[in-house]
């Protein structure tokens, strides 16, 4: 029995375990619809500001209605009450929001979100770090401005390359993956985006080369930029990594896993391990995210 909890964007809670979606619905069928995961800490969903206007935006790409940001801020609330009534506040958990193109008939977008326990990678990452290998991700920088329809720049559900990626990378022996573009530019990891430390400058790639921008990098950024950090997104290659301070992956639930390795490369530790987890911590702590 799943111990998750479902909800629609009405706020009403639905069975976990039962059928949900229509056989022909388009995220089913065609992986045609948008998502954003967050993390539930402390009994709040953390950057919900972020990551709804991230859905909108995802939402325009994709030519979907317009999302209705108090309604969805509504069914974040119910469906975090739900879960912490039931778990309490202590632990973590991980939220995702669905909202696809719905039915073939096109009667109407499906809606809902639902609860879970945070995996247990998440501590895994967070403690210890993880092993990466870049991976080409088979198109240019340029592409996202050729080819809007590609839809780069959009959280969209299509993830099977993605986690195809990091089947493979588990194949090879590493726990993550980094893209790579055809020209060798750093672009972002399946799940998570890249940030270098140089000293007190933190280096993101800029989501104009095809990647998504990153509501946790946004939200570090900012911390950063207001307490004396120099932040920039610029282009960044797999020696740029090598040359950095520290490499991090940082995405809304692992937050920040620290590269250990780089295509059997072993990265230096750096003097101060827990600065940017701690920075992160903050950064997604800020109510106004």
């Amino acid at each position: 029995m799943s111990d998750s909890i479902l909800v629609t964007l009405d706020g009403a809670r639905h069975d976990a375990d039962a059928p949900f979606l229509h056989a022909d619905d388009l995220a089913a069928v065609r992986g045609d619809g948008i998502f954003e995961t967050l993390l539930v800490r402390g009994g709040r969903a953390r950057c919900v500001r972020l990551h709804l206007e991230r859905l909108g935006r995802s939402a325009t790409a994709m030519g979907l209605p317009a999302p209705d940001e108090g309604e969805w801020r509504r069914a974040v609330d119910a469906a975090v009450s739900m879960w912490t009534q039931e778990h309490g506040t202590a632990g973590e958990a991980l939220l995702r929001l669905v909202y696809t193109r719905g039915r073939e008939d096109g009667y109407a977008p499906t809606s809902y979100l639902t609860v879970e326990a945070v995996p247990e990678r998440v501590a895994s990452a967070r403690a210890d770090g993880v092993s990466v290998v870049t991976l080409d991700r088979g198109f240019s920088i340029d592409l996202a401005a050729r080819a809007p329809w590609q839809l780069l720049g959009a959280k969209t559900l299509s993830y099977a390359t993605n986690m195809a990626a990091l089947r493979h990378a588990a194949s090879e022996g590493y726990d993550d993956v980094i893209f790579v573009s055809s020209e060798g530019v750093v672009l972002e990891g399946p799940r998570s985006s890249v940030v270098a430390v140089y000293g007190d400058t933190l280096v993101t790639p800029p989501p104009e080369i095809g990647i998504l921008e990153s509501t946790t990098v946004r939200a570090v950024f900012d911390l950063a930029s207001s307490e004396g950090w120099k932040t920039k997104a610029d282009l960044l290659r797999p020696a740029d990594l090598v040359a950095a301070d520290s490499v991090w992956l940082m995405s809304s639930v692992t937050l920040a896993a620290r590269v250990t390795h780089l295509n059997r490369y072993v990265m230096p530790v750096p003097q101060d391990l827990d600065m940017i987890p701690e920075l992160v911590n903050r950064a997604i702590s800020d109510e106004q995210n």
